[in-house]
């Protein structure tokens, strides 16, 4: 009680949530975690939160960070800690068209960065579904990945600079507008992806980048996955690298699309094993500026790269996004992913990456291991096809414990074998721990380890996550 008076006068009495009123905080999107923490903190400031992470450190009581409460990984949940709620430091404090930078505090959801660099021609090019919850502590802090990446980059590569409270309350002035700095150890990126086992991200400098002034956008069916890497490579040649987005949508998903979401359509009249959502995304008159018959060069390349493809038997079929509309419901299929997989239980849920030509070795190698130890299990798979990242699911014929994790252990046998990794965008948190202890370079732990140590001694910044008990 004497810790929760000494929050109370460093934010007020009606941001520190105790009992009934820290419902909506404690349960995570997934349903799978429910936090039992002492309190809810809400500070306003990178100050107050300065103040009560002194405060929880003289009284021994973990701080754990939490943003819009949509990660799937466990990251947020405590017993008996302090959930730090970053929503109320939600300003954009400043965006710099001419910098192409927009300094922004951790609390600040992703959409409204969207929208306040779209106000100025510019974009902030991380998009993904939980856009519209997510703030920008947490994707700094899980290193969020999205349907981007292949042109932009994940979270750190789209960050210059960030402020940090770290465990015992001072304030790391990390806060650097500069695309090169070469004066010691990078710490930015110790922070980001750390879902905030190292300190609290309070603001960020992030980077803006020109508005697309046209998008050539088609959903494609096409011959396999062989074919479909064939085509990325081709239209980042013709274009110079303009492709924003490749994902990979098999039979399995829409056949579930078909069944959760008929209302969302499906894009052909038959489902093909292998579905592509490709986007391209242009800047200069050149490329996006109607001629004039109305035909738009960006579009008229894509349609003349898939019709070559088309002709040598590699494409089976093509709709094109001919309007605003059209390009919304093909990325709305899409975005279901989250909504078909999560709403059947039971389920094993990974996040995994493999190197681009290894994708089809893994769509073909793990069904096939796992039809030997689950007979009947069905899979459904989304991916971001251009970097390699697939969320494949499992949806085992029973609640078994030890089956789930023989099945987590099958997925991550082929992921090893093909060089990737049991962890691409999610983060690791509570859920994939055992997959770190497994799977995770002896050494990278200790090191790991050292520098948890070194910046937090008393375990107490989001203790219990990432690194394995």
């Amino acid at each position: 009680m004497d810790l929760i008076a000494k929050l109370t006068g460093i934010v007020g009495e009606a941001q520190v949530l105790t009992g009934a009123s820290m419902e909506s905080h404690v349960h995570d999107w997934t349903g799978k975690y429910n936090a039992k923490p002492l309190c809810v903190v809400r500070p306003s400031s990178t100050a107050e939160v300065s103040e009560v992470v002194r405060a929880a450190a003289a009284a021994g009581v973990p701080i754990v960070a939490s943003g819009g409460r949509t990660g799937l990984v466990g990251g947020r949940m405590t017993t008996g800690g302090i959930l730090l709620s970053l929503e109320r430091m939600n300003r954009i404090r400043e965006i710099r068209p001419e910098a192409r930078i927009a300094v922004v505090e951790a609390g600040v959801v992703l959409s409204n960065l969207h929208d306040a660099a779209d106000a100025v021609e510019l974009n902030f090019p991380l998009w993904f579904g939980a856009r519209g919850s997510a703030m920008i502590g947490g994707v700094l802090s899980t290193n969020a990945g999205g349907s981007n990446v292949l042109r932009y980059g994940s979270t750190r590569a789209l960050c210059l600079g960030i402020e940090v409270v770290l465990a015992d309350g001072r304030v790391l002035n990390l806060m650097s507008e500069l695309h090169k700095d070469n004066s010691g150890y990078d710490l930015k990126d110790l922070f980001i992806g750390a879902e905030g086992t190292l300190g609290v991200i309070t603001a960020a400098v992030m980077k803006l980048v020109p508005k697309s002034r046209a998008f050539a956008t088609a959903t494609l069916a096409v011959r396999d996955l062989s074919d479909a890497l064939a085509l990325l490579n081709r239209l980042q040649e013709a274009t110079g690298g303009q492709v924003e987005a490749f994902e990979y949508m098999p039979r399995t998903y829409m056949d579930r699309l078909s069944a959760v979401r008929p209302d969302l359509g499906q894009p052909f009249a038959t489902i093909h094993d292998t579905t592509i959502l490709v986007e391209l995304g242009a800047t200069s008159p050149r490329d996006t500026t109607a001629g004039p018959d109305g035909t738009v060069p960006l579009e008229a390349l894509l349609e003349e790269t898939l019709a070559a493809m088309m002709d040598e038997g590699m494409i089976l079929d093509a709709v094109f996004a001919r309007t605003e509309a059209q390009r919304r419901a093909m990325w709305a299929r899409r975005e279901a992913a989250a909504e078909l997989t999560h709403g059947w239980h039971p389920f094993v849920d990974t996040d995994v990456a493999v190197p681009l030509n290894a994708v089809a070795r893994f769509m073909a190698e793990v069904p096939a291991r796992l039809d030997r130890l689950d007979p009947g299990h069905q899979t459904v798979t989304v991916a971001h096809l251009g970097d390699g990242n697939l969320h494949f699911s499992v949806f085992p014929t029973r609640d078994d414990a030890d089956l789930n994790d023989r099945i987590l252990e099958t997925v991550e046998d082929v992921v090893q074998e093909l060089g990737g990794s049991f962890s691409a965008e999610h983060g690791v948190g509570l859920s994939k721990q055992p997959s770190m202890a497994r799977r995770k370079d002896p050494v990278a732990l200790e090191i790991m380890g050292r520098i948890k140590k070194a910046l937090d001694p008393a375990d107490l910044m989001n203790p219990g996550k990432i690194l394995p008990r």
